[in-house]
């Protein structure tokens, strides 16, 4: 029911409230995976370079004003509750969803800070997405996987054409790597559009970051450079990726909790993020693996994924939000695995019962859905 395809309603609600997102300097980022983490790497390297930066992602894991930051600091509660109440004194003629209201709200939020740079990631799709009225100065499209699939279609072709509708006349297309299945289709819409790709080259590093982690670190390199014009050095990037939490409020993609045993947060949530995931921690750990994995009703995974959860330790677990798969639905997925694997209602339970298994040399990693990272207690990593 949050989503609803087409970009009528969100024109309306910019014009009900006077919002002309030209004004706004737009970097646009979609893509399957990484695409939030692109966002908060720009935006921190922005940040960095003394920039104004206002930083739209989504979703939320313990508040919904970290979807709209100015360089790292939330919007107020003052300023959400009274854009909502605007929203519902309007006599509108339709009724918008939740992530239309929330875009428009961050183009307002943006527009009263006179930031000099905003980057905006897509919500699900791309071409209908709510964030698809932006004018802006930049695309990128991080890669192309299956998800979504009842809303963007059942090919990795067909996702693609979704995805490259952020394409944009005269504007340059950012991606990170070349990939079979999209590639053709986001060339053929660039020169349709009198566009050009730019594919990332790996030139920079960082230390102890996942490889995957890297492309992303680069497509927000190269992205940075092109906008404001200025090489980026070794010593920016370091500070950038440092400090990123703090500009960004960026956190739980593979956030290390904990040393001995290992403990890593992360919101991994279809195929290829957990594969990737599951990899970086078993490249890590020098003893066994344990994973504590929830997931949503509607998804699904293979069987490459479920061979490889298979092959640690691991448990199934619940969370709070309705969407959660249920008991019955970890049973079925059982039945793909040659071993039982216990099944947890809620992830305090699944911590308080994997926690006295741990040995030093170990590596536990929570993953699987937003939804199950914000059932944590903060405290826990503060």
């Amino acid at each position: 029911m949050a989503y609803k395809p087409g970009l009528s309603h969100t024109q309306k609600l910019l014009e009900y409230f006077k919002l002309d997102v030209r004004k706004l300097n737009t970097v646009h980022v979609a893509g399957t995976n990484g695409k939030g983490s692109t966002c908060s790497i720009l935006a921190s390297l922005l940040t960095e370079s003394k920039k104004k930066v206002g930083l739209f992602t989504s979703p939320h894991i313990f508040d919904f004003r970290e979807r709209i930051r100015v360089n790292g600091t939330m919007i107020s509660e003052k300023e959400v509750s009274k854009f909502v109440e605007d929203v519902q004194s309007l006599k509108l003629d339709f009724k918008p969803s939740f992530f239309e209201i929330t875009f428009v709200l961050a183009v307002k939020h943006f527009l009263d800070q006179n930031c000099d740079y905003c980057v905006f990631e897509t919500g699900m799709g791309g071409r209908l997405d709510a964030t698809n009225v932006l004018t802006p100065i930049a695309t990128a499209i991080t890669n192309i996987s299956l998800d979504h699939t009842e809303f963007l279609g059942d090919t990795l072709e067909e996702i693609a054409k979704e995805k490259a509708g952020i394409i944009k006349a005269n504007t340059p297309l950012f991606i990170g790597i070349k990939e079979p299945h999209s590639f053709s289709i986001f060339e053929a819409l660039t020169k349709e559009n009198s566009s050009k790709i730019i594919i990332t080259d790996n030139r920079y590093t960082v230390r102890d970051i996942p490889k995957y982690q890297n492309e992303n670190l680069n497509l927000a390199v190269q992205i940075h450079e092109y906008i404001t014009q200025d090489a980026c050095s070794k010593n920016e990037l370091e500070n950038a990726w440092q400090n990123i939490k703090k500009n960004t409020g960026y956190a739980k993609r593979m956030e290390s909790i904990s040393q001995k045993p290992q403990i890593f947060l992360d919101v991994a949530h279809n195929d290829e993020g957990i594969l990737a995931s599951i990899k970086f921690c078993r490249q890590k750990t020098k003893g066994k693996l344990f994973v504590i994995f929830g997931g949503a009703k509607d998804k699904k995974y293979n069987d490459t994924t479920l061979e490889l959860l298979n092959e640690t330790f691991l448990s199934f677990c619940l969370f709070s939000n309705e969407r959660t798969k249920s008991i019955e639905d970890w049973q079925e997925v059982q039945k793909s695995l040659t071993k039982k694997n216990p099944i947890y209602l809620s992830i305090h339970e699944a911590l308080n019962k994997t926690k006295p298994a741990l040995k030093p040399n170990d590596t536990l990693l929570v993953t699987g859905s937003f939804f199950l990272i914000s059932d944590f207690n903060p405290a826990f990593w503060k």
